[in-house]
């Protein structure tokens, strides 16, 4: 590629470098609004025009993970006195924590709802991964009958939206039992996920050379052995790149979430906009819990970069 000589060619790309920077920050907006506002006092929350600076606070995080109820009167300036530092925060919120009879704070189910997620969307994706790599690798290395049939099929199941099934899966979910436990979500999950792990997989199944596997069984290695130790390393892109993706629509998905739970399996989407104030929403509340539940999706991205930025072929020559 001829080096940028003329005035015009360098004017050109500094427009561009302007226009991914400004497109750049309008996609990076929303996350500094919520980011912004779960540490910002509940009076700033909504002001006209938006409120940039001010005082950052954690009491949302606080009302979060604690139940509230509104303070009728204000507490004395005793009890002011005697309250922790993160309960002062709410009174001054005009809000008081919520005790048991024997004093302990009441927790909100916040951290529950955040674990539940943690668990549906670790266990589904695993499954779905594991399973659609095993799928895919079966397709691409055997002659199956019917295989174009089968595939459609596969694909098919991704055809209706959620809240088309989730009526009549509900209705066979509450006759099995199955309706409001980890158990339910995870198959559910997992079943929604396996055709776009089938089709990602197999794609990349498709590009490992199977001189790689037959060098390996010629070596003396077993079919099995030659898929753990040959193919498996070189799908290890593909597979990193299908598990942030089922993994993300596992996180975030609301639907099932929201019909098939209650309260023992609900997961966070459904719960974070039930945390409303007496009367009006608490956004900064909304907010900390969302900024909360941002944090798996981008930590489980970061940690697999390398893989979704390496080759298939990657230490191996290229067929």
């Amino acid at each position: 590629m001829a080096a940028v000589t003329t005035s015009t060619e360098r004017s050109l790309n500094r427009l561009a470098i302007v226009g991914v920077l400004i497109v750049t920050m309008i996609f990076l907006a929303p996350i500094y609004w919520i980011a912004s506002t779960a540490f910002k006092p509940r009076n700033l929350s909504t002001t006209i025009p938006p409120t940039v600076v001010f005082t950052p606070e954690v009491s949302p995080f606080v009302k979060l993970f604690t139940k509230r109820s509104q303070l009728r009167t204000p507490p004395t300036p005793e009890e002011y006195a005697a309250a922790p530092w993160w309960e002062r925060m709410v009174f001054d919120g005009g809000e008081k924590v919520v005790r048991d009879g024997k004093g302990n704070v009441q927790w909100s189910g916040y951290p529950s709802r955040f674990m539940n997620s943690l668990i549906v969307a670790i266990v589904s994706t695993i499954l779905a991964v594991g399973m659609g790599t095993l799928t895919a690798y079966g397709f691409s290395r055997f002659k199956v009958k019917g295989e174009g049939d089968l595939l459609f099929f596969i694909l098919s199941t991704r055809m209706l939206p959620p809240v088309v099934v989730a009526i009549p899966m509900f209705l066979m979910y509450r006759a099995v039992g199955l309706n409001d436990t980890h158990l339910g979500l995870i198959i559910l999950y997992t079943a929604f996920n396996l055709s776009f792990s089938v089709w990602l997989m197999k794609g990349f199944m498709d590009e490992i050379p199977k001189e790689y596997e037959e060098a390996a069984l010629v070596d003396g290695y077993t079919r099995m052995q030659a898929f753990f130790k040959v193919v498996l390393p070189e799908a290890a892109t593909g597979i990193a790149a299908t598990a942030v993706f089922c993994f993300i629509t596992a996180w975030n998905e609301y639907a099932f979430a929201l019909i098939m739970t209650n309260r023992r399996a609900q997961t966070a989407p459904p719960f974070i906009p039930s945390q409303v104030g007496s009367g009006l929403p608490d956004w900064t509340v909304i907010a900390a819990g969302t900024l909360l539940f941002l944090l798996p999706v981008a930590i489980f991205t970061f940690l697999l970069r390398n893989h979704l930025l390496r080759g298939v072929t990657f230490g191996a020559i290229r067929k």
